[in-house]
């Protein structure tokens, strides 16, 4: 069974730069062939979808967000790792990752996942 645990710091402040981590266990990043995305849902809107690194190493991201936004992983450690620049007001969310074997672009329908974590919420306030 593969599960995911995303941690980051909660709050962060205007203009500095957030860290995200999931942490995989059940499935090697490396061996399991799956797609690992980034999502994150505002509060009272729906999912947004960040981007993906393939279990290749291959990134791809949303186009509102690239210019901001970095996803690598962490073999050795059985991680994805999100960054976001430049935190603006329009970033506080729930982050969440999760894991599907085929790569869709953009798919924000839970139902095309097969794994979800359970999110972190990332507030942000000066």
């Amino acid at each position: 069974q593969v599960q995911l645990q995303e941690s980051g710091p909660g709050l962060v402040k205007p203009s500095q730069t957030v860290s995200l981590t999931c942490t995989v266990s059940g499935a090697s990043m490396l061996t399991g062939f799956y797609y690992w995305a980034c999502l994150r849902q505002p509060p009272g809107k729906g999912l947004e979808w960040m981007g993906v690194i393939s279990y290749s190493g291959s990134t791809y991201y949303s186009p509102s967000l690239k210019h901001r936004t970095y996803i690598a992983r962490d073999t050795s450690k059985n991680q994805v790792n999100l960054q976001i620049v430049s935190v603006i007001p329009e970033d506080p969310a729930v982050y969440y990752c999760a894991a599907l074997k085929t790569l869709i672009l953009g798919a924000t329908d839970r139902n095309l996942y097969d794994y979800w974590g359970k999110g972190t919420l990332v507030t942000v306030s000066s």
